[in-house]
């Protein structure tokens, strides 16, 4: 990346963030000739009081800002719409941190209900929950768009083995309800698998590229199309309302037809929408494109500035870097190539680097739970979307090709126990405190192998010195007795018979039938030091009693490479 195009993305970005809360709700762009396209201010009055409203998108990506924005300043105003439910099945808040995503919807009273698989960004949802104002309702991703796709063709509920032995199995945990009081029970068991339900979508409210003079909605030049046809049926198959929000008007013909003009009622002309963080429709950024015009190696610098810019790049040192190179190593030794493979976010976004950086990304297909496939998982703000990918398809579509053939899955954790057990859902108590799996169970339910890549300890001190790992000062072990709630079920994925890795910053531990076993371990690692008497011995050494040792390259970088295989 060249010096001029750093100056333009970071005036770009400096740009954004002075004018990014400035919207405009009685702007309105309309057609004498079709009645469909009206003003924001127009469309939101026609949802009703509790309605039960559907997004569409995934992390910075698709928000219909000026609907939500919309949706909040009437209620102020007039107090309706009220009483809302929404369902936004990937995490479309902003942690409080900026405006125009699903969080505008935060106050007493006007949403009243959050349906979500990940939840950890939906801070004024989740606020008014811990105050007993709101509801909110937790269910894998898959499974929403599962719901959300099965209400299109009229169906109600889905039966199915996702989430058997974890937290939302009622028999296990709390079930779909995470904060509420005498709230619904949305799963029960039926048999030994679990049968999901969702009220019906009243309202489907989705950002588009592009729209013609006629109303044909065109997804060309989308970052992703996620939920958005899903909604949209769902919606009309239950007699509800279709709003669509578009940055620009087209002639018809540039593009196929995403959503033919009858599968919409309102549409909603904004200069000002995004086709991911800080980037306008009208203004667009082809990386993110099956159009890209720049390198992955380009595209993914580029992003990298602008999460610098904004100060949520994750700070990483040696140690984290040689956990990276840990994991990366592993991988390839379990995974072929052509896999189709998941990445989490957090330190698995390291691994995926290193892939990258290595050429074995090429050999790899790399996807996200939008329905982004190829290129590489676009980071940060950006997650969700791709750099260069190849290919596009709803959620539903890339759930149904997880559960067909998923080959592997590098995720990250929170906690984990001696069973196998992983917790990545609950921090801690409230709904402030809760998470949510997201995609994870369904991705760690139907993964030929599975990578968690975690620190091995919160706090403390590690120091890598000379290829050696020291333990300077001892944290909180992230290998407890008991996890504070089950998103992964050790047990159920050993019966299945796949490959479980658990990979630290002190060696890498597989899941067999008589626990974890340490099968790696890191040069200047005590093991019974360092592991098994923290661990309360907890951990099992291979029969020959002695883990193998990592090689040199993984702790130092120097000759690092990876090689897949055949």
């Amino acid at each position: 990346m060249n010096l001029s195009t750093k100056a333009r993305l970071v005036y770009h970005m400096i740009r954004w963030l002075i004018t990014r809360n400035h919207y405009d709700t009685r702007y309105a762009f309309t057609l004498p000739e079709n009645p469909k396209f009206v003003g924001p201010r127009e469309a939101v009055k026609l949802i009703p009081d509790n309605a039960f409203v559907a997004v569409s998108g995934l992390g910075g990506n698709q928000w219909a800002s000026i609907l939500y924005r919309t949706m909040r300043e009437l209620f102020q105003e007039t107090g309706h719409p009220k009483n809302l439910s929404v369902v936004a099945i990937g995490g479309m808040g902003a942690r409080g941190r900026a405006p125009g995503s699903v969080e505008e919807l935060g106050l007493e009273g006007l949403c009243t209900r959050l349906f979500a698989g990940h939840t950890e960004t939906f801070k004024s949802i989740l606020r008014l929950a811990d105050a007993g104002k709101a509801e909110v309702q937790c269910l894998p991703q898959g499974v929403l768009a599962f719901l959300i796709e099965a209400q299109g063709r009229g169906e109600q509920s889905l039966l199915i083995d996702t989430g058997v032995g974890t937290f939302l199995d009622p028999r296990v945990g709390q079930g779909t309800p995470v904060a509420g009081t005498g709230v619904d029970q949305w799963v029960t068991v039926e048999g030994d698998r679990l049968r999901y339900s969702l009220p019906p979508i009243t309202t489907a409210l989705f950002n588009a590229p592009a729209a013609d003079h006629k109303g044909n909605i065109y997804v060309r030049h989308a970052s992703m199309i996620a939920e958005t046809a899903e909604i949209a049926r769902a919606a009309r198959r239950n007699g509800g309302l279709v709003i669509a929000n578009v940055g620009e008007v087209v002639e018809e013909g540039y593009a196929d037809i995403f959503l033919p003009a009858e599968a919409v009622d309102r549409i909603v002309v904004y200069p000002g929408t995004e086709q991911a963080a800080a980037v306008k429709h009208r203004r667009r950024w082809p990386l993110f494109t099956l159009e890209s015009d720049v390198s992955v190696d380009e595209g993914i610098a580029q992003l990298k500035l602008i999460n610098q810019v904004l100060g949520i790049t994750p700070r990483r040192s040696p140690v984290d870097y040689a956990l990276a190179r840990l994991a990366a190593s592993i991988f390839a030794e379990q995974v072929k190539a052509d896999a189709l493979v998941n990445i989490g976010t957090g330190l698995p976004e390291e691994v995926c680097r290193l892939l990258h950086e290595s050429g074995a990304s090429s050999q790899v297909r790399f996807f996200s739970e939008s329905g982004v496939l190829g290129g590489l998982p676009a980071p940060g703000v950006f997650f969700g979307a791709g750099v260069c990918p190849d290919e596009m398809v709803s959620s539903a579509q890339i759930f149904h090709t997880c559960y067909e053939h998923l080959d592997a899955s590098i995720l990250g954790v929170l906690e984990f126990d001696p069973q196998g057990n992983v917790n990545v859902s609950r921090r801690g108590e409230g709904a402030l405190h809760y998470v949510g799996p997201g995609g994870f169970i369904d991705f760690s339910t139907n993964a030929k192998c599975v990578f968690f890549v975690s620190s091995w300890m919160v706090g403390g001190q590690m120091r890598l010195e000379n290829g050696r790992l020291t333990i300077v000062k001892p944290g909180k072990i992230k290998l407890v007795d008991r996890v504070r709630e089950i998103t992964f079920n050790g047990e159920r994925a050993l019966k299945s018979g796949r490959g479980i890795f658990y990979v630290t910053n002190v060696g890498v531990f597989k899941l067999t039938p008589g626990g974890l076993e340490l099968v790696r371990v890191v040069p200047g690692i005590d093991v019974r030091r360092d592991i098994l008497e923290p661990s309360n011995n907890a951990v099992k050494l291979p029969a020959s009693g002695e883990p193998s040792l990592a090689d040199a390259s993984v702790m130092t970088g120097e000759g690092f490479t990876i090689r897949l295989k055949s």
